[in-house]
């Protein structure tokens, strides 16, 4: 059946104007996001066909643009539109961070680490930097590396911290792999890191691992005195 002749009240984007978004189903905010089906299948069937030969919401958004293409009636516009709309998303959580002070919010904090380093590939490292208030300064991705390592260089993060004029900050990396359990080289370049950059008074406030669920500190995990 057409979805146009749907009752109002089960079209997803009637129902997203009259309950509200967060009311959706995945699958129906994507088929608000697509707008439209293709031949024999409408919109609420492709977005649920999708989402299951991906695996899901998120595994879909961030598939890469081949893969994407591949699939019958996903043109450049229509991925074009959904990656806006990640970036939108990025750049939201980028201006709300910067207006909030993060130790009276460490959830939105790793939250907002997770946002901008979940969807990489490869291992990437970076910091999030801080003033005397522990407010955020800025937030830079120092390093790429391969799927399950980055090198690190100390003496970039401290020429990084030095630049941003930091009195603290936050390191972040990922583990693509999903598993948010530091390594031993993770908790060893945490402690070097955090011996190099008191040395010119920037204290290291966590390290954060994020890979798939809830991103890891290893300040609240033990592994980092705060």
């Amino acid at each position: 059946m057409n979805i146009r002749e749907w009752p109002l009240e089960e079209r997803p984007r009637e129902k997203l104007l009259q309950r509200g978004a967060a009311i959706l189903s995945d699958a129906e905010l994507l088929a608000v996001l697509l707008g439209s089906g293709v031949a024999g299948r409408n919109v609420l069937d492709l977005a649920r066909g999708l989402l299951a030969k991906f695996g899901g919401l998120r595994q879909f958004l961030e598939a890469d643009r081949v893969t994407v293409l591949r699939e019958p009636g996903l043109g450049p516009v229509r991925y074009a539109q959904l990656q806006a709309l990640l970036e939108i998303g990025r750049r939201y959580l980028d201006e709300h961070i910067e207006r909030a002070s993060v130790l009276e919010s460490p959830a939105s904090v790793r939250r907002y680490l997770k946002s901008m380093l979940r969807h990489e590939a490869s291992e990437v490292f970076g910091c999030l930097f801080l003033d005397t208030k522990h407010r955020p300064l800025a937030f830079e991705i120092l390093f790429r590396g391969t799927i399950d390592r980055a090198s690190i260089y100390p003496r970039e993060v401290v020429r990084r911290s030095l630049l941003h004029n930091a009195a603290a900050l936050i390191l972040c990396h990922n583990h693509p792999s999903g598993n948010c359990e530091p390594s031993q080289d993770d908790v060893h370049l945490t402690m070097m890191l955090k011996r190099s950059l008191a040395l010119i008074d920037v204290r290291v406030m966590d390290h954060v691992i994020v890979g798939d669920g809830e991103p890891l500190s290893m300040v609240e995990h033990g592994w980092l005195a705060s």
